[in-house]
């Protein structure tokens, strides 16, 4: 393995996850949610998905795009630009302001996640086969690294709620995110090579990038050539739909069920992404001792538990300890579902495939949880919301099931 190139990569999921943590998941969800929009849940559930679709839509075609044109680097600079400048603009966002700040975030959301395609998509050259599983629980280390980090920032600069400056502070907090994100992110810009190819295409790059993009679609699901890929796209649609929705809604959740302030909320954060590290690390190597596959299933089970626990949850405490377990959780799963992808996928096509599973499935599938769990909450409450979740973990391990242990997929 080549570790300058591998740590250069990861440093991406280092600066990255600032954005992840401080917008998506902890703090502007909730002071968007509860004081930008007065407590309407269903328009940040709204505002994720729609974010969400555009991303899915693009990434596919762009990822074809990088595939034929070897220009990764170009385009991910270009997405995260866009998410970072759209974060740092977040600290002009008042209350009631709520047209502004939904599209600030949307194409913040855009731009974070359609540049997570051509990031993935560098996973399949920087090792061995053998080694996918790990090298990917590094780079989910790191993300939950820096998300730890950022979240101490965050923990030193929010004051007390009673204070005059508590909106102010929060407001900083957004500014840390963008400004996190984009030094972190020099190294792998600077440092890492682009994937070799013999005869890129220089020409009419948007048609072709669309016509493989739609060739591999019909190959994928019409003509069923390669039924592993479809099936674990498919299983991956379902599952990452309810993690992306624990991660959009946990801060709304602990703000409005167990009444837990910002400083609680950052406390119990810290403590998923100290054992998300601590998971993406271990079931990484396991990954690579019994399978992908194996590992997921093993994650999903811990997902069901994690749903019901806090569906069931009374205080602060318990929800503590159902955060130990979600963090073990979230980053194997993550991470081994990224290391089977790029076990699965075709030599040559990284990126167009990781457009699939990033884009096209990744990103749609938090079309449905999100607004899912916002509608639900608002007529039957957050607790029945989180508990149905549930049944996204459970279809998406019955049709994982199906997929061949990528040792014994040929289809390459």
């Amino acid at each position: 393995m080549k570790k300058g190139r591998i740590v250069s990569w990861a440093m991406f999921d280092f600066a990255n996850t600032a954005f992840s943590v401080i917008i998506v998941t902890v703090v502007y969800s909730k002071y968007f949610t509860n004081y930008v929009a007065g407590g309407q849940k269903w328009i940040w559930g709204l505002l994720v998905s729609i974010s969400m679709i555009i991303a899915a839509l693009l990434s596919p075609a762009m990822g074809a795009i990088a595939d034929l044109s070897r220009n990764r680097k170009r385009f991910l600079l270009f997405f995260t630009l866009i998410s970072v400048i759209c974060t740092a603009l977040m600290y002009f966002v008042y209350k009631g302001d709520i047209l502004y700040g939904a599209l600030l975030f949307i194409l913040a959301n855009i731009g974070f996640e359609a540049g997570l395609v051509f990031y993935d998509a560098f996973l399949p050259n920087l090792t061995e086969k053998k080694n996918f599983g790990r090298v990917s629980g590094y780079g989910y280390a790191a993300g939950y690294l820096g998300a730890l980090i950022v979240l101490l920032i965050a923990l030193s600069i929010i004051p007390d709620v009673s204070s005059p400056i508590y909106y102010d502070r929060i407001r900083l907090t957004f500014l840390v995110a963008s400004a996190f994100f984009m030094v972190f992110s020099i190294p792998l810009f600077l440092f890492l090579s682009e994937p070799k190819i013999k005869s890129p295409i220089k020409k009419s790059l948007i048609k072709e990038g669309l016509k493989k993009s739609f060739n591999t679609f019909k190959a994928l699901f019409i003509e069923k050539k390669f039924p592993s890929i479809s099936k674990f796209l498919i299983s991956f649609f379902l599952y990452n739909d309810a993690i992306i929705t624990i991660i959009v809604f946990a801060s709304i959740f602990a703000s409005n069920v167990l009444h837990m302030e910002y400083l609680e909320i950052i406390i119990f954060f810290v403590i998923i992404q100290s054992t998300a590290i601590l998971g993406s690390f271990i079931f990484g190597i396991i990954s690579d001792h019994i399978g992908p596959k194996k590992t997921i299933t093993i994650t999903l089970v811990i997902w069901l538990f994690v749903v019901v626990g806090a569906a069931l949850v009374e205080n602060a405490g318990q929800f503590y300890l159902i955060g130990l377990l979600a963090g073990l959780a979230i980053g194997s799963s993550q991470s081994c579902s990224r290391s089977l992808m790029a076990l699965l996928i075709p030599k040559s096509s990284e990126a167009e495939y990781f457009g699939f599973y990033d884009g096209l499935f990744g990103k749609s599938s938090a079309v449905i949880g999100p607004l899912f769990y916002g509608i639900v909450a608002d007529i039957s409450g957050e607790r029945i919301a989180t508990l149905g979740l549930g049944l996204f973990f459970i279809a998406g391990l019955i049709i994982l099931q199906g997929v061949k242990e990528p040792q014994k997929v040929k289809e390459k």
